[in-house]
């Protein structure tokens, strides 16, 4: 028997909570939303309390909101910021409480806009934002990532529908990613936890020295950062919260060494970074740092994310995800990174996540940089898997063994 509307959104909900945030009784609850995904939210809330949070609030966000300011706002005011909508994170994470992001934005929306004046906002905010952004690298807090329909959106996924057909297929697509669908998707999230886990953990055992990625015009060889730890599926807060921190996720991910990545890369998908698209993106590293960068569509975009600061010359994330994952078989581009890196293997500039290297959290940037990992004010992921994408594995030896082979796990 099929489930309702009504039903796949409460369950949709619930699985953000649940299974999502991981939501301990009492805790306090921040929800970041676009006001188009205002149901959504609205479940979310209910079901918060249900669970036992103590005090639960909404910051809301809008497209067009944004828009008006970087076509309309004068020159020299991007780095101008409401530090209040920040400041709501930081005082939630530092009160022990958890932070819920509904992702949804069109695309596309600032690609009409100077990328100075986004590039400029962007490296601003990240500056602000830190303080709170290192609590999330390092899993000091329960936090959760989701998505919602939103029109501008569902009508570039299904552009030969009217908006109101877009909204609806968004939705189903969005409800199967994240198994909402079906009558106990809690069971189903435990199920898949449990399989990614087994997965990190034959990983973490292997301990390669390096990855290759050879595949389409990709030949590219990441080295792993020393005592690095594979990530995937759930992790724990110091506190001892269990929490998922996408909803969906596919894959497993770890940190490269941020001086030992050469060769050539290239996108096999799409990329909407700070409402911009970008395509045909090919990158060339030696010695950990990009040396050249080209993109067909977006040009101006990649060079100002790459410009940011001197990490995001480097690698941070490393991430495997079959290309057999249920995105990659829906057939679907979503124009979003929440969903398009579960549909292929990744990698991202920028800042590297504390916990994918041994006693990183407690490191100083010092420290942490000599065991191969990598700071920087961003962090922005690509896609660069395929059906067509071989992985090796090369242990400390030198000697190499199949990861993956034709886009699918071997070990």
């Amino acid at each position: 028997m099929s489930l309702t509307f009504e039903e796949k959104l409460q369950n949709y909900a619930r699985l953000a909570v649940r299974v999502g945030l991981g939501l301990r009784e009492g805790q306090r609850v921040l929800i970041q939303a676009p006001v188009d995904t205002a149901p959504l939210a609205r479940a979310v809330v209910r079901e918060a309390y249900a669970a036992g949070a103590s005090f639960v609030d909404v910051r809301w966000d809008d497209d067009d909101v944004q828009l008006s300011r970087f076509e309309l706002a004068p020159d020299g005011t991007f780095d101008t910021l409401s530090k209040w909508r920040v400041d709501a994170e930081i005082e939630t994470a530092e009160a022990g409480g958890a932070v819920l992001a509904i992702r949804a934005t069109n695309p596309n929306l600032l690609g009409g806009v100077d990328a100075e004046r986004v590039a400029t906002h962007q490296k601003a905010l990240a500056a602000y934002r830190r303080p709170y952004t290192e609590q999330v690298m390092t899993n000091r807090l329960n936090w959760n990532l989701i998505s919602a329909p939103i029109p501008g959106w569902a009508e570039l996924m299904f552009p030969d529908s009217n908006a109101d057909e877009a909204v609806e297929k968004q939705w189903d697509a969005i409800f199967a990613a994240t198994r909402a669908d079906q009558s106990d998707p809690v069971e189903a999230w435990q199920e898949h936890l449990a399989n990614l886990k087994r997965r990190r953990e034959v990983l973490n055992a292997k301990q390669y020295a390096a990855l290759h990625f050879k595949g389409g015009e990709t030949d590219l060889t990441v080295g792993l950062a020393d005592d690095h730890l594979w990530g995937g599926g759930a992790a724990d807060t110091p506190s001892g919260i269990t929490f998922t921190a996408n909803i969906p996720t596919e894959e497993v991910w770890t940190a490269p060494h941020r001086e030992r990545v050469d060769g050539v890369v290239v996108s096999t998908k799409p990329l909407s970074y700070n409402g911009t698209l970008l395509d045909g993106i090919r990158i060339e590293f030696r010695d950990g740092r990009i040396t050249n960068a080209t993109a067909d569509k977006g040009q101006t975009t990649l060079e100002k994310m790459i410009d940011t600061d001197e990490g995001s010359h480097r690698l941070g994330e490393v991430a495997l995800v079959p290309h057999s994952s249920p995105i990659s078989r829906s057939g679907l581009f979503f124009f979003n990174t929440l969903y398009d890196e579960n549909a292929a293997s990744h990698i991202a500039i920028g800042n590297a996540y504390r916990f994918n290297v041994a006693g990183g959290v407690d490191m100083n940037v010092g420290d942490f940089n000599a065991r191969g990992g990598n700071d920087s004010l961003t962090h922005v992921d690509w896609m660069i898997g395929s059906g067509e994408m071989d992985v090796d594995g090369i242990l400390k030896d030198g000697s190499r063994e199949p990861v993956m082979r034709a886009g699918e796990f071997v070990i």
